[in-house]
């Protein structure tokens, strides 16, 4: 039997089950994470930005993190907002593959820096008489680079690979458009791209897992074997705010992948656990590392001291 390959550029998303009672609060919901990303994460950018005793390597990497929240959060929240205002359940496949690259790169772009701010730290911990001389400007923005480009190279080979393929379905069943949604639109064989998707998972699970469990069993040593109290207490702490996003992170991402594997998994459970990726950690983020930071939180407190007139 032919197969009757769909070359309509609109999608049609079911993902969305909601109750004309359920419309406003969603609605309410999701503009009011929006905003609260949005605003958090640019307040956190800008006092790095405009303070120059701030631009310092943990805070030039740092920096890097509420950029690719907002990128994360832009790529899918837009579009669900519209979806719940309009009640419109079609997105033109191009959009549907511009969603997709972004939300991979925020997924792999965050376990990827929070990687390079562990180092940044084993550095300042466990070598601190060479931090200075090892992260130098330089050398941070080389780090910073090999970042976003290991991240765009892995994400956009896994996209020319998609893009070669033909479709011939067009329902999306997930809330926003991803790699594994739009290979469910293919009727050819996928073996290669299943086989990179699974690469490119584990490597980078492999590379950032023990790239934290080195850095940071080194760090505990080094803190134990400090003979100052203060030094232990300041980096046990930073070190445990680092430990804390990057597993929420990395265990969302985890749970997200093993759910497309599982094919008896409830619909509703893959949505929730896809979706709080996109929620939790890009508003917890700027809370821990803008309020926990006492460098970033005295500059932020400072501007909203003297900038916002309180009524």
């Amino acid at each position: 039997m032919d197969i009757v390959y769909n070359t309509s550029s609109d999608l049609a998303l079911t993902g969305f089950d909601l109750s004309p009672e359920s419309v406003a609060p969603v609605f309410l919901f999701a503009t009011l994470s929006y905003m609260i990303i949005l605003f958090s994460n640019l307040i956190l950018i800008l006092t790095i930005v405009l303070n120059k005793s701030l631009h310092q390597p943990m805070h030039l990497i740092l920096v890097n993190l509420p950029i690719n929240d907002i990128i994360g959060s832009s790529a899918v929240f837009p579009q669900l907002i519209k979806e719940i205002l309009t009640n419109s359940r079609t997105m033109n496949y191009s959009a549907c593959v511009a969603q997709a690259f972004f939300a991979h790169i925020y997924a792999a772009g965050a376990v990827l820096i929070l990687t390079a701010m562990a180092y940044d730290r084993y550095i300042a911990i466990c070598l601190p008489l060479k931090y200075n001389t090892v992260m130098t400007n330089a050398h941070v923005m080389r780090v910073i680079t090999a970042v976003w480009m290991f991240n765009v190279v892995i994400i956009g080979v896994l996209f020319i690979l998609l893009l070669r393929l033909t479709r011939c379905r067009s329902v999306i069943t997930n809330l926003y458009c991803d790699n594994p949604s739009l290979l469910a639109l293919v009727c050819a064989n996928t073996t290669v791209n299943n086989i990179y998707g699974l690469f490119i998972s584990a490597l980078t699970q492999v590379m950032v897992n023990g790239m934290f469990l080195y850095t940071y069993l080194q760090i505990l040593v080094a803190c134990y074997t400090s003979k100052r109290p203060e030094t232990k207490s300041k980096a046990l702490q930073t070190c445990a705010t680092h430990l804390i996003v990057f597993l929420l992170m990395d265990c969302l991402g985890l749970f997200t992948i093993i759910s497309y594997r599982i094919q008896n998994i409830s619909p509703h459970l893959r949505r929730l656990i896809a979706i709080s990726a996109f929620i939790f950690p890009p508003t917890v983020n700027p809370i821990i590392y803008g309020l926990k930071t006492k460098e970033i939180r005295e500059k932020i407190v400072s501007i909203f001291r003297h900038k916002i007139p309180l009524f």
